[in-house]
């Protein structure tokens, strides 16, 4: 469950931030993940209600770096450090379109 609620986390932080995936594709990008690094600190339980933490803190020409947090309440149950590609239709990595970089980047303030 960590990986889809992680997953669901990125996808409403961009919709947030005006960048659905259907938007991105209809710009011809798609944003997948490079590098996943995820600490299990405590186990979730089934009726758990859980808040995922998302924040991008590093944007670069073709990739950006988030940090992740599961959490339940106050409590820490995972974290992670996902590196997240900019890739063209055909899933090579590309320059992302104008204004990309600055949405990317307001995701972390």
């Amino acid at each position: 469950m960590y990986l889809t609620w992680l997953e669901a986390g990125r996808v409403e932080a961009l919709e947030d931030h005006g960048l659905g995936l259907d938007k991105l594709q209809d710009e011809g990008v798609q944003i997948v993940v490079a590098n996943l690094d995820i600490k299990f600190h405590r186990p979730a339980v089934a009726g758990d209600e859980v808040t995922i933490e998302t924040k991008v803190f590093e944007v670069r020409r073709a990739s950006s770096t988030w940090d992740q947090r599961v959490l339940r309440g106050d409590e820490v149950l995972a974290s992670a450090t996902v590196r997240i590609a900019i890739c063209n239709e055909a899933g090579k990595p590309t320059r992302p379109p104008a204004g990309l970089i600055e949405q990317l980047a307001a995701i972390g303030a």
